[in-house]
């Protein structure tokens, strides 16, 4: 039985940013090289579905050395972008207010499936789905689209230090 989709990955892979880079380098912990979101395309609290996107690029820092002359992005990436655009919907839209933004970081992976590679020149889009979300720990599910194919699923746990 196949994954019901979280997004249309065709509709969002162009559509217009909700948050740019420099947006994220204000929320996210992660800067230069190891920011893996590029944007964020969509994010809807009441649906808790947030979808962000890295591009794909032969000059990136990992291509080179990462299956030389057949570069792959590395699936370990492909779940930091994953924890990234979970991160934005939790520093954006689940806490309140409360001065100082806490730290979140990754607290655990769940049933994770590579199903494609991810290689230069294509954009890989992630969509996360808040599961549960609670004043510690939100779990997301997390799916990677390049176009119409599904390259990637699996459950994120963030939480709040």
């Amino acid at each position: 039985m196949s994954t019901p989709l979280l997004e249309d990955p065709v509709s969002m892979a162009n559509a217009t940013l909700v948050a740019t880079a420099s947006d994220l380098d204000q929320i996210l912990p992660q800067v230069n090289r190891f920011r893996m979101a590029e944007g964020i395309l969509h994010s809807d609290t009441e649906t808790g579905i947030t979808v962000g996107y890295r591009d794909i690029r032969a000059d990136d820092w990992w291509a080179a050395d990462h299956v030389p002359g057949r570069p792959l992005f590395p699936g370990v990436l492909q779940c930091e972008l994953a924890a990234q655009v979970a991160t934005y919907d939790m520093l954006n839209n689940r806490f309140e207010d409360e001065g100082e933004k806490p730290f979140v970081g990754l607290g655990g992976l769940e049933s994770v499936r590579f199903r494609a590679p991810v290689v230069p020149g294509c954009r890989l889009v992630m969509a996360v789905f808040l599961e549960r979300g609670g004043s510690k720990i939100c779990r997301y599910m997390c799916q990677g689209y390049v176009g119409e194919k599904m390259v990637f699923e699996g459950k994120i746990l963030g939480v709040r230090f």
